[in-house]
């Protein structure tokens, strides 16, 4: 499970974009964050020069097409951060690379850096603004963090990682997010405890307010208000502020048997399309602190969830558990396939994006690192022309570690680009079906598991009460 930010990264005051980028980048290269620098991968950038190749690049903005930059971005950062124990650094860093890829499609050099100094694994995805061809630059487009979200939790579910069903939007990071959702709000346990302290039927709401300070809730007086809080509350909650059904005059009237209490909860999401959904673990909800009134709206839920699932098997005649079992194997298969094959396309053209760029820096460089070679290596030369030498360093470096003996020809380099990439747009169709198939699949799956399950508990437990 990841939780993802996208966030501008602008100029500060007083500081000059070469310094703001070596700041930022800094940061997340840190060593004492990254494990010595282990947990750093790039893509089309050198790290140990990326600030370098950062302005670089935005110079050759400027020198290609004559435009001056209008905004004060000058890079984009995704901090995307892991539930604790479910990955470990090395895959985090995996993950992050990969969902940088296929967020940026080739088009931007980025760093990933991943931060082990926290109890969440989270990694820092830092992309230069200007694109790889120095033509043009990153649009943060509308609605770009439910994009960022999405795919984030696509690439994790590739990797057999959990995700949050239904996400709460919010400006919480995500150690702060995971304590707050570690147990439920306060408002929440005022009403659980309500729920419970009507289920032992008092006679009046004096009855109803002593039921609930034996069951550590604090009861406050103010005028002809009432207000609780739990042991664990930092601030009292009046009763007409914990929603529809719990307030004083509704209380008043279930106590009097005027009206029957219904435990509230929150309204499900309709969606146009039914699919079958995993039943819920009743028993597991209520030693979490769930009262009886969603035990209540589980076993409806599960009911319906049920017949959906038999719907299901007897349209697709998955009456044979073997079949559904073998069928479902088959659609996994199928999935990780064709995301393999995506992937193998999109690793390819990573690898043609990173060598057009080197072969542009190289050419546009020569020059520069001849002189200062026939300078015999002067460090005043150097100082100079920094920038230029350190790119045509990393350009060779390049070669060196793609073993390119002869630089191949930009225009077959764009002309296999470009075939990978419509192989890529092809497979993508397929690849959304096998998706589906295989979630409805192995949701039905685990909904029959589960029923099997309680059927064989019900089972013993009967045998055994049989014996006695």
């Amino acid at each position: 499970m990841a939780t993802t930010r996208i966030i501008s990264m602008h100029i500060n005051k007083g500081r000059t974009v070469a310094q703001c980028l070596t700041d930022r980048t800094s940061y997340a290269k840190n060593p004492e964050k990254t494990q010595g620098g282990e947990l750093i991968s790039s893509f089309a950038c050198d790290p140990a020069t990326v600030d370098a190749e950062f302005l670089f690049a935005k110079r050759q903005y400027r020198a290609v097409t004559g435009r001056d930059q209008k905004n004060d971005v000058i890079a984009y950062q995704v901090r995307q951060s892991f539930k604790p124990g479910e990955v470990t650094p090395e895959e985090a860093n995996r993950i992050g690379y990969e969902f940088a890829e296929r967020f940026l499609k080739g088009r931007h050099a980025f760093i990933v850096a991943t931060h082990t100094d926290r109890r969440h694994i989270h990694n820092h995805i830092i992309w230069n603004s200007t694109t790889l061809d120095c033509k043009g630059k990153f649009r943060d487009f509308r609605r770009s963090a439910m994009a960022v979200r999405r795919l984030s939790d696509l690439v994790c579910l590739e990797h057999r990682l959990s995700v949050i069903e239904n996400p709460k939007r919010g400006s919480l990071s995500y150690d702060k997010w995971l304590e707050k959702e570690a147990k439920p709000s306060q408002r929440e346990q005022l009403r659980q405890a309500i729920d419970a302290a009507l289920e032992g039927r008092p006679a009046d709401l004096e009855a109803l307010l002593a039921l609930l300070a034996g069951a550590g809730v604090e009861v406050q007086r103010r005028g002809k208000s009432i207000s609780l809080r739990t042991e664990t509350g930092k601030k009292f909650l009046r009763l007409d502020r914990l929603g529809e059904g719990y307030g004083e005059a509704d209380l008043r009237a279930v106590l009097a048997g005027e009206k029957e209490h219904r435990p509230g909860r929150k309204q499900e999401v309709r969606r146009p399309e039914q699919r079958v959904s995993l039943l819920v673990d009743i028993e597991a909800k209520l030693r979490s602190g769930k009262g009886a009134g969603y035990a209540r709206w589980v076993s409806k839920f599960n009911l319906k969830q049920t017949a959906q699932t038999l719907a299901y098997l007897n349209q697709h005649q998955l009456l044979d558990y073997q079949v559904l079992s073998e069928k479902t194997a088959a659609a996994t298969d199928r999935y990780h396939q064709l995301g393999d094959k995506i992937k193998a396309a999109e690793k390819r053209m990573a690898e043609i994006a990173v060598l057009r760029t080197y072969i542009v820096n190289y050419a546009k460089t020569r020059e520069v690192y001849v002189a200062y070679r026939k300078a015999g290596y002067s460090k005043k030369f150097r100082a100079e022309h920094e920038a230029d030498i350190l790119l045509h360093q990393a350009a060779k470096r390049a070669f060196d570690e793609l073993a390119v003996k002869k630089l191949p020809k930009m225009k077959d380099l764009q002309a296999e680009y470009a075939a990978l990439l419509a192989e890529k747009k092809a497979a993508y169709t397929d690849y959304r079906k096998a998706r589906d198939e295989m979630r409805e699949l192995l949701a039905v799956k685990a909904n029959v598991d589960q029923i099997m399950g309680q059927d064989e508990r019900g089972s013993a437990q009967e045998k055994e009460h049989g014996q006695r």
